[in-house]
């Protein structure tokens, strides 16, 4: 797991143009501890890993198993979250169809740090509209935040006509809500993409 940072931007590029369009490309981001990891291999293998800090990045092919995305392939980056990797996240998040941010929801006094690095991955031009579910991962712990409330805390309300994105309560350890946000992102993917068809056929139009 993981990956010399250093080769990070050209190995991603190179997978993406390889896989071809049989995969739906999705980026995992979050701070360091969110949960990324554990979420991306129990995803994988449908069972608890015990995983360490992400130094680059880790990517597995993952399958939909329920609702629309059943059977979809789903290409999924986790990048490692730590401060000094940051910068690097839009390097993943060009060419993505999807983002898949994690929080912790316990840790509230990081709480302002998610929202700032959140807001400012949904603002860089190269993920304008670019759908984004948000897992609000740990909320099996009595400490957890509530949903309502993280939205509020996030600043979500403020995007509801500017950006497609949804919440989803999850725990990563032992998979709860996680096949369900993938399958939510997915239609917001879907959603964009008849978006956009109706407004090139609008173009035309005129």
């Amino acid at each position: 797991m993981g990956a010399n940072m250093g080769k990070n931007s050209a190995a991603f590029f190179e997978n993406l143009q390889a896989s071809g369009s049989s995969s739906v490309h999705i980026v995992m981001l979050g701070l360091d501890s969110a949960g990324k990891t554990t979420a991306l291999y129990r995803l994988k293998f449908d069972q608890y890993l015990n995983t360490v800090p992400t130094i680059g990045f880790n990517c597995e092919k993952v399958k939909g198993q329920i609702g629309k995305c059943k059977g979809i392939n789903f290409l999924i980056w986790d990048v490692g979250g730590q401060e000094k990797l940051r910068p690097l996240w839009k390097s993943y998040t060009r060419c993505t169809d999807g983002i898949i941010f994690v929080i912790d929801s316990t840790d509230v006094e990081r709480m302002e740090e998610v929202k700032i690095e959140l807001i400012k991955t949904i603002k860089n031009n190269d993920n304008f509209n670019v759908p984004i579910l948000i897992l609000a991962n740990k909320q099996d712990l009595p400490n957890a935040i509530q949903i309502k409330q993280i939205e509020k805390l996030l600043g979500l309300y403020e995007l509801n006509n500017m950006h497609l994105y949804y919440i989803q309560a999850t725990c990563a350890i032992t998979g709860d809500g996680l096949h369900e946000g993938i399958n939510e992102l997915y239609q917001l993917i879907l959603k964009k993409r008849k978006l956009q068809k109706t407004n090139k056929m609008n173009k035309v139009k005129k």
